[in-house]
């Protein structure tokens, strides 16, 4: 398996511009909180606990930053739990709207996806996930690490990121 910096490095070469960075902020939130939606349909229960894939989905996601950052990790399986307790309240909200539930997400899925595009207009580049899938889930944890980076935090895993990627452009 690959390590935190090559996955971010390889992601960060495609992701150079400031505009497409600032469009990923919303985007990419945007994205997945509506694949959590999208994939929030029940498949059974246990012990009050509603199992869907997307639990499903987010435990392997979870998982995967685990295993490559232990604090990244812990950081990233917080916001899937807050994602996966936000689509909850949703669906509990409008359990019997199910067409508008499932047309929300999908709205949402769908505005997250013209952000990116707009983002990767001024990149010049085509998304990450387009020659290697798992583009997918490091564009979330790219995110995360890029607005850590604006905070002021992990400065040495943003130099390498830099050595390696490049400078940001404007």
């Amino acid at each position: 398996m690959k390590k935190l910096d090559q996955h971010l490095i390889k992601y960060a070469l495609y992701h150079r511009d400031e505009r497409n960075i600032l469009t990923h902020f919303v985007g990419v939130p945007l994205i997945v909180f509506a694949v959590i939606g999208l994939l929030y349909f029940p498949l059974m229960s246990v012990n009050s606990l509603l199992i869907t894939p997307a639990l499903v989905v987010a435990i392997l996601a979870m998982l995967f930053y685990l295993a490559l950052d232990i604090k990244l990790g812990l950081l990233m399986s917080g916001l899937y739990l807050l994602g996966l307790w936000g689509v909850d309240s949703i669906f509990e909200s409008m359990s019997a709207q199910t067409a508008s539930f499932y047309g929300l997400f999908a709205g949402l899925f769908v505005v997250g996806w013209i952000i990116q595009f707009i983002g990767h207009y001024y990149e010049g580049k085509k998304p990450a996930f387009v020659d290697d899938l798992i583009g997918l889930l490091v564009g979330p944890l790219f995110v995360v690490v890029e607005l850590l980076f604006k905070l002021g935090l992990l400065k040495s895993l943003e130099a390498r990121i830099i050595e390696h990627a490049g400078p940001y452009r404007n």
